[in-house]
């Protein structure tokens, strides 16, 4: 038996997005609910929850910036929070501004259908429930889909098969680990399981670039003044490019000595944070390759300063330039030092297969595991997407809309879906997460307070208003977020950025290169404008519960 619920608004995932999202669209005056499939709030961080996870943006950044009382009063400890001290926060809020009441927990959406005749989306779930609304908030996740390689006889496998977004309440303190995968997930996991194994072996076929990330307590003087000047730290990361809370110069790398080149690196690297290495600085190194190979020596020389073993050194040297996102660690290169944990170089001894006993190499080694975990991350963005059907107008499916590549304007609307928003999606700023996510949040109440108001001061009819954007907007937006890439060392190694982690993934720019401050500048001109980039349809329609009048107050 179905089960239909009536909304104006769904929001789908009830992670940082989609609890903030829920929160500014009740606060709008609408009937709205939040889903997920998972039985309790924090989307990617519910899911990742594997040893050593932890957010790379300091503490004080890495929270709503909305709530400027509870960010005074929510205590933290370090200058960056492991798994369970964000999923800890993510709970407060919703508790705190009484959130829960809109949550449907353990609902998966499985497909998500335009009726063009009464306006709205028809949301089915695996539950039997089927959700009416008049916006659909897609609030899915970037990181959220996990990606399995394709290698050969890797269902063969005896042992325990991981992979990190799945994470199993398993002991692994007495078995032989081998971990595929050394981005930020690999490494965070392997400088945690390194003092635990029994053995420890890294597979890396591209060994990546990682700085110390500074982790440690945080002094009540520190909290102090941070609290004290809340208001202007955040003033700054609303007009920065990355929102990191750093300072981004402009100094070019060959404008000053060598020996003063090494002094600036180090003191970043003492100071830690994978941003403030790449962006404080030098302000080219994302577009000198010159440059840039100054920061890759440097970080050769503090490999084989930290690795004792020439042979493991060399292994975990990157060949690449430094060019993918930063990735800072807290011991990671240490790990290496000791008797428990290897590398293996699959540059010079490519894998051949996987075996039930373990990994066979191409020089036909086997390596014997107890233990296999893909570290291999995420079907960034758009596999979130794929594995529901969405159809727009005409039965025209996100996955046909995609073909060529992911697209949305501004990264949240997408042309032939009306009525429908995404969070974190193709082409939004690429910053610090939860900055990037309030000011898409914001942008998206923004869209959907236009379309309620223009619904709310016509008497002709009782079809609500929908707000989709123009086709050449989208276009456009793309096209410029491709221009921005042009240039950008980024664009040479190969990253879940591009979508090129993925088996059979065309590259696609999937950020806004332009920055956090511009993408802001750019959704406020929209907003003063009266939103020329998008089709409102004023036929009107008759709003209940008095939302029309509280609305027509506020705006």
């Amino acid at each position: 038996m179905t089960n239909t619920i009536v909304c104006d608004a769904l929001v789908v995932g009830a992670g940082i997005g989609g609890i903030y999202q829920t929160f500014k669209l009740h606060e709008l005056g609408l009937k709205t609910v939040c889903i997920d499939r998972a039985p309790e709030v924090g989307g990617t961080w519910y899911w990742n929850h594997y040893p050593g996870a932890m957010s790379d943006t300091e503490s004080y950044l890495y929270r709503y910036s909305w709530d400027k009382e509870d960010l005074r009063t929510y205590t933290w400890q370090t200058r960056y929070l492991y798994q369970p001290e964000i999923l800890k926060y993510l709970n407060h809020v919703v508790e705190r501004h009484g959130l829960r009441k809109h949550l449907r927990l353990s609902t998966l959406m499985e497909t998500a259908t335009w009726v063009e005749r009464e306006q709205r989306w028809r949301v089915e779930c695996g539950t039997g429930v089927v959700f009416s609304a008049r916006y659909l908030v897609n609030a899915l996740g970037i990181l959220s889909e996990p990606n399995i390689p394709n290698i050969p006889g890797i269902e063969s496998f005896s042992g325990h098969l991981i992979h990190t977004a799945a994470w199993p309440d398993i002991d692994l303190c007495s078995k032989r680990v081998g971990v595929i995968g050394n981005g930020s997930t690999g490494i965070q996991l392997m400088t945690a399981l390194a003092p635990k194994v029994k053995r420890l072996v890294s597979f890396q076929r591209s060994p990546q670039y990682s700085v110390p990330s500074g982790q440690g307590p945080v002094s009540k003087e520190d909290r102090d003044w941070i609290n004290e000047n809340y208001d202007n730290i955040y003033d700054a990361v609303w007009k920065s490019k990355n929102g990191h809370g750093i300072p981004e110069v402009t100094r070019p790398t060959m404008s000053v000595s060598a020996d003063e080149r090494q002094k600036i690196f180090q003191e970043c690297w003492d100071k830690g944070n994978a941003f403030r290495f790449m962006f404080s600085t030098f302000g080219d190194l994302t577009t000198s390759v010159e440059s840039n190979q100054e920061a890759c020596k440097f970080i050769h020389s503090k490999i084989d300063e930290v690795v004792k073993d020439p042979r493991k050194a060399e292994a975990l040297k990157p060949t690449e330039l430094y060019a993918r996102r930063p990735l800072c660690d807290t011991g990671y290169y240490q790990i290496f030092n000791r008797d428990n944990v290897d590398v293996v170089s699959l540059r010079r001894n490519p894998l051949k297969e996987i075996v039930p006993s373990g990994i066979k190499l191409s020089d036909n080694t086997t390596i014997e595991l107890d233990a296999l975990i893909l570290a291999t991350g995420f079907d960034a963005l758009e596999g979130s997407y794929l594995r529901v059907c969405i159809k727009g107008q005409e039965g025209r499916t996100l996955k046909d809309h995609w073909r060529g590549g992911a697209s949305a304007y501004l990264g949240v609307a997408c042309a032939g879906f009306p009525n429908m928003f995404l969070i974190s999606g193709p082409q939004g700023a690429f910053a610090n997460f939860p900055c990037a996510i309030e000011a898409e949040a914001n942008f998206i109440t923004e869209c959907i307070a236009h379309a309620e108001k223009q619904a709310a001061r016509s008497t002709s009819g009782a079809v609500p208003a929908s707000i989709a954007v123009k086709p050449p907007a989208e276009q456009e937006w793309l096209s410029l977020c491709d221009k921005l890439t042009q240039g950008s060392l980024f664009k040479t190694a190969k990253s879940w950025i591009f979508g090129e982690n993925v088996d059979g993934r065309s590259p696609k720019v999937k950020f806004y290169f332009g920055g956090l401050a511009e993408y802001i500048a750019r959704t406020k001109e929209e907003v003063q404008a009266g939103f020329p980039s998008f089709f409102v349809n004023e036929a009107g329609l008759t709003l209940t519960n008095g939302v029309g009048d509280e609305l027509e107050q506020r705006l």
